[in-house]
């Protein structure tokens, strides 16, 4: 019976026997409900509770839920997280504590203390939810690395497994070409170097694409790092596979060891630093020259602070594949500075070093500083034309300003600020200055040109329409695009000789009687 009976009929059923199973003694309900039972399939409480109800028709109120985090957590949060460079949740939350004291500590925070603790307290999945609008995609890159095969049998291979219980001082390699796309001349590179035990990064700019250049950039890097290198893992690039930088690693006592071709997961380190630092900061713009080098150099100054110090990671514990499925275990997000600290592989000197070194960093303005050195990189960043394009510096007098501003500071564009890319430089596809066609309206401008003079409120689908009537066959609707245009640029001209004029008689050292019979062609046209 319960198949054939539909749910309005259900509550019909029930309704009618309602006010009878009320007026019952406790016996007489007992073989109501065996009968409602056997007829609609409900259970025996499901159908107590039904029966009992005020209003059959009337569904439960949902329950009202109370929200922990209300919006002056959400615009703390916001604050926060734009202060870290919009990292994700599981990185974010296990370096909130540090994070908040570092932005109390340089004035750039003031929170409520019950606000403080909520946000202190805050989850993942509720960083995820309420972060959610402010996202954005990922772009890809292309690889411009080219094998070297002239020394991989006397290099030995290492893989991603074979990372296990190593010191701070085995490095992952890799450099990331600033091309723009197009992979013909000269260009900017970045070596990029990431310890394997503590994740401290360093990033060298490149003039060129060679072994000398990429020796140099493991000189300065020895300097730079807090502790020495042990070994250097690359791929098979020809930039590293090569006699120059084995003789180096061979005198310096540096492990060297290479992936296998065409195997990326072996550099899984690196190349996830490639694109959450290097292309999230500079973008995909095509760089040359000594002035986009040291741009780029002033950038890196800034990138390896912020990011040692203030940029917390991941590091995977274990994994176990049980069928198709694989489970991974991570430990809490640490920045490189903090696996240093807690490394017994380094001195006690180095680590104090860095402990004053930390005090004195303010993450919200090396964010600042970081952004205006992104502007002024950018100036030289090379358009679809092949020429350097001139972009808005950001100067330390708005540095200034926004570090001003009552807390929490919230900058909403920093989100368009990351993967920074202009259009493919194609050096093949000059642009084009001439035309491909006869004008179609070169017979008929002067009409056209009177005709907007002594009616500006005129526009081209009136004027196309106009020669159309006045010129049978010879004008179609079809060429109204063309027609905006021309008008467009001739209301630009008139609009630029108009101020020139306006320029003159104001001026009074040079009255307007003295300005060149081609300036008064011009203003006649």
């Amino acid at each position: 019976m319960i198949k054939s009976m539909s749910l309005s009929a259900r509550k019909e059923f029930l309704a009618s026997i309602k006010q009878k199973y009320h007026g019952a003694n406790w016996i007489e309900k007992g073989k109501i409900l065996d009968g409602i039972v056997a007829a609609t399939g409900y259970e025996r409480k499901y159908t107590i509770l039904l029966l009992n109800k005020i209003d059959l028709n009337v569904s439960p109120k949902n329950r009202q839920r109370t929200h922990s985090y209300d919006e002056q957590v959400r615009q703390a949060l916001l604050s926060v997280w734009y202060a870290a460079n919009q990292i994700c949740s599981k990185r974010l939350v296990p370096f909130l504590p540090h994070l908040v004291e570092a932005m109390e500590r340089h004035s750039h925070l003031r929170l409520p203390s019950d606000v403080r603790e909520r946000l202190l307290k805050i989850s993942p999945s509720t960083v995820d939810r309420m972060l959610k609008p402010e996202r954005e995609t990922i772009k890809q890159s292309i690889s411009t690395t080219r094998r070297g095969n002239l020394l991989k049998h006397q290099i030995q291979v290492r893989t991603f497994a074979d990372w296990d219980d190593v010191i701070p001082g085995f490095l992952e390699a890799d450099l990331v070409a600033h091309c723009g796309g197009n992979t013909n001349g000269s260009f900017l590179n970045t070596l990029t170097l990431v310890d394997i035990a503590t994740g401290w990064l360093e990033c060298m700019p490149l003039l060129r694409k060679s072994a000398r250049d990429v020796i140099d950039g493991l000189q300065v890097a020895s300097d730079l790092l807090p502790f020495p290198i042990q070994g250097v893992d690359t791929d098979c690039g020809s930039e590293f596979i090569n006699y120059e930088l084995l003789d180096y690693c061979e005198e310096n006592n540096i492990t060297f060891t290479r992936a296998r071709t065409h195997r990326k997961n072996d550099q899984a380190h690196v190349e996830e630093k490639n694109g959450s630092v290097v292309r999230r900061l500079v973008g995909y713009d095509r760089f040359e020259g000594w002035k986009a080098w040291e741009a780029l150099a002033r950038l890196y100054r800034v990138v390896r602070m912020y990011v040692n110090f203030y940029q917390p990671s991941l590091k995977l514990i274990e994994k176990e594949r049980v069928g198709a499925k694989v489970s991974k275990k991570y430990d809490g997000a640490k920045t490189p500075y903090q696996r240093v600290l807690l490394s017994e592989h380094i001195n006690q000197s180095t680590k104090e070093s860095l402990r004053l070194e930390y005090e004195k960093l303010d993450p919200v303005y090396l964010l600042a500083q970081l952004e205006s050195l992104q502007d002024e990189l950018w100036k030289y960043s090379w358009d679809k034309r092949g020429h350097a394009q001139e972009n808005y510096t950001v100067t330390d007098d708005v540095i200034k300003k926004t570090l001003s501003k009552e807390i929490p500071v919230i900058i909403t564009d920093r989100v368009n600020r990351h993967y920074h890319k202009n259009d493919k430089v194609d050096f093949r596809k000059p642009p084009r200055t001439w035309r491909t066609r006869k004008d179609p309206f070169e017979d008929v401008w002067d009409e056209i040109r009177l005709r907007m003079e002594l009616a500006p409120e005129n526009n081209a689908k009136k004027i196309i329409l106009w020669l159309m009537d006045k010129y049978p066959d010879e004008f179609s609707t079809g060429q109204t695009r063309t027609l905006q245009r021309r008008i467009a640029q001739w209301r630009q001209n008139q609009a630029s000789l108009e101020e020139k004029l306006r320029d003159l008689m104001i001026n009074e050292s040079e009255p307007a009687l003295y300005f060149n019979t081609t300036q008064e062609s011009e203003l006649n046209q």
